[in-house]
């Protein structure tokens, strides 16, 4: 069957909810551990069912946010997610309290219980509401976001098409797209400061509910953070500072001597040559059949993933009118196949996609492969992003199939974006951490912050003449902060360990390889911290781990200048 072919049919939560309850009853009166063990999974069924169901609705929402059947379909599946939810922890809170705990331990792991442990603290019924409403909020955004219909060159372009622009050798063309970007969300400032408002309020709200004292408390526990707390990422912040800033300062220093400007401006900061940025060589099918080709290569693992994912058209990577923005993996387990969805608009961006999410879909298809229990498929997001940020570098040795006689110049921006990328997504995080932690503040304040954390971050960028950036709203373009908050900086942290991948793979590309591949088959059986660890890896919460990989690709970077 290809995607199209899949069928969807609305869940019928009632059935699903009662029988879930059922079987929470029948757990609690088990007697024996071989009992509960056979209940859990024929829960794990149902929700491979429902999730599959209500995750192919997803996909085919944000393909086009204006189907109505499935904008509907969307937005009853989010409403009812969390009543879902509440009928789950009942069934998790009989489960941690199994008296064959350490049976079912055995059989699974401390860390599935350690998991559930923290999900049951982010949850209360009394929430329910609150999640609607939120869930509500975040398609607002969505839509709002995917009815972009600027003009420009002559044509009707959304957010997504008017990348390429941004990129133009010329650099009053790049100026004018990024203010015409810019002026979509200028234009629909108060929809933009409203929605988040409400957000930053509704959150606000769930955690007080919970006890805690701000949201930042609870997104460490939606976010399953398992192995560090928010002190944690705070001291990675600040080594990102000190040893990534002063870097990234000289790189954009050289960036700007090869594009040959001394103003340095926003609109510069994407473009990196003087003859213009690496762009893919090719038609859209042709950029997929170099991806085939790539993971045919590349290992017997990937080659029978590849097969896998064109056989039953897994990809939907193409921007369009109504798309909704950005891109993302995501898995559908009934069928045992993940999805692929991004925005493919001609700059190297899309072959970062590619290799990006065919990095989160092939973790999904060994995870299915190699571990039995679904509870134990799917790691904390930090080390999700590893997989997919370390598969933009590992995919190099063919990177040439895309990028013809551009591919050193692909691989300088490749790696300088990567290493640039690092203090902006700590900015995100530091962000989110303060607005959340000062739920009072005005709009105005919100900016304000923004701005000053953008001097910390990215000291280089000068925003004067793009006034959505000047005034310090650039954040709101980074749908992260809307839909899937405090998950920014997964990013950072996976970005150190694929530059350390990337290193290994620089000497012995094999070896790093099947440590890579070691990684990937470890799935959620492992903490981030521990995963990471032993793989014989640095740890990037920890101090002084970021100098040496830092110091490796600068050396790199210093050696590769064109």
């Amino acid at each position: 069957m290809k995607f199209s072919e899949f069928p969807y049919k609305r869940p019928d939560y009632e059935k699903v909810m009662s029988e879930i309850t059922a079987l929470t009853e029948k757990f609690k009166a088990a007697t024996s551990a071989k009992e509960q063990l056979s209940i859990m999974k024929e829960l794990e069924q149902i929700e491979i069912e429902t999730f599959t169901a209500s995750t192919i609705c997803n996909i085919r929402y944000t393909v086009d946010t204006r189907d109505k059947f499935y904008s509907d379909e969307h937005e009853y599946n989010e409403q009812m997610g969390p009543v879902l939810s509440e009928k789950l922890q009942d069934f998790n809170k009989a489960l941690v309290a199994s008296p064959f705990r350490k049976e079912i331990e055995a059989e699974y792991s401390p860390l599935m219980f350690k998991n559930i442990e923290i999900s049951l603290k982010s949850f209360s019924p009394e929430l329910i509401p609150l999640i609607q409403e939120e869930n509500q909020l975040i398609q607002q955004y969505q839509k709002l976001c995917a009815s972009a219909k600027i003009e420009f060159d002559g044509k009707i372009c959304n957010l997504s098409q008017l990348g390429p622009y941004q990129q133009s050798p010329d650099r009053e063309v790049r100026k004018a797209a990024m203010q015409a970007y810019g002026k979509f969300f200028d234009d629909h400032q108060a929809e933009c400061d409203e929605i988040y408002d409400k957000l930053v309020k509704n959150r606000t709200e769930q955690a007080h509910k919970l006890g805690l004292p701000s949201y930042v408390e609870m997104a460490f526990l939606l976010r399953c953070r398992n192995c560090y707390a928010p002190e944690d990422i705070a001291n990675f912040r600040r080594q990102v500072v000190e040893d990534i800033v002063p870097v990234n300062n000289e790189i954009k220093k050289n960036q700007a001597k090869r594009i040959g400007v001394d103003d340095f401006k926003v609109y510069d900061n994407t473009y990196f040559f003087a003859d213009g940025n690496p762009l893919p060589h090719g038609t859209p099918d042709e950029l997929m059949e170099a991806g085939r080709k790539m993971y045919t290569e590349m290992s017997p693992e990937t080659a029978e993933f590849i097969k896998l994912m064109f056989d039953h058209d897994l990809f939907d990577v193409l921007s369009k009118e109504g798309k909704a923005m950005g891109g993302y993996c995501t898995g559908l387990p009934l069928y045992h196949v993940p999805f692929i969805f991004a925005n493919w608009n001609g700059t190297a961006g899309d072959v970062d996609v590619l290799t990006h999410e065919a990095g989160h879909a092939f973790a999904d298809f060994m995870a299915d492969k190699c571990i039995e229990h679904m509870e134990l498929r799917n790691p904390t997001m930090e080390v999700c992003e590893s997989h997919s940020m370390s598969m933009e570098f590992l995919t190099a040795p063919w990177h040439h199939l895309f990028f013809k006689e551009d591919t050193d110049k692909y691989e300088l921006f490749h790696a300088e974006s990567a290493l640039t990328f690092i203090p902006y997504g700590c900015q995100v995080d530091h962000f989110q951490e303060s607005v959340y932690r000062h739920p009072e503040w005005t709009p105005a304040q919100r900016n304000e912050e923004w701005n000053r954390l953008e001097k910390l971050y990215r000291p280089h960028l000068d925003n004067t003449e793009v006034n959505f950036y000047n005034r310090g709203a650039g954040w709101q373009r980074q749908l992260h902060i809307y839909e899937c908050p405090f998950y920014y900086i997964d990013y950072s942290l996976a970005q150190m360990i694929s530059l350390q991948f990337w290193s290994l793979s620089m000497h012995d590309h094999k070896a790093a390889w099947e440590k890579y591949l070691s990684f990937v088959k470890m799935g959620g059986t492992k903490t981030f911290v521990d995963i990471v660890k032993d793989s014989g890896l640095s740890c990037p919460i920890e101090d002084g781990s970021l100098k040496s990989t830092v110091s490796d690709i600068k050396n790199w970077l210093d050696e590769h200048q064109i």
